[in-house]
């Protein structure tokens, strides 16, 4: 069983490798084994490269027992796709506003990696 304070960067790592696999996407990933915080250390961040620049597409960041996506565009889209694949979603009320899917099992990372990508096809 794996101790609470090593899920989160558990499953950072595997929605990096599993968001690598995805062609026009770009994963950065800031720190290779994350201390999670309560409040989210970033770990990661995916991207669209695009002939006007990149754009970033999410952030994760990892907490002890979760990763947290915060999704910059397209908030509607990520909330439909995130319930549809049975991650929580929540909104987060900033400018521009953001919408949140909590991934908290390993089991969770290929639906999240499905949102994701679905969202940069946007």
């Amino acid at each position: 069983m794996t101790s609470p304070n090593r899920r989160g960067p558990e499953i950072a790592r595997g929605l990096a490798a599993r968001l690598d696999e995805r062609g026009g996407l770009t994963v950065e990933r800031i720190d290779g084994d994350p201390d999670p915080t309560a409040d989210g250390t970033l770990a990661l961040t995916v991207v669209r490269p695009g002939e006007d620049g990149d754009a970033l597409v999410a952030e994760g960041y990892v907490q002890p027992d979760r990763v947290r996506l915060e999704f910059t565009a397209v908030p509607d889209v990520v909330a439909e796709a995130a319930t549809d694949a049975g991650l929580r979603v929540r909104p987060k009320a900033v400018r521009p506003p953001r919408t949140l899917a909590f991934v908290e099992d390993a089991d969770e990372v290929s639906s999240a990696a499905d949102v994701v990508a679905a969202v940069a096809g946007c």
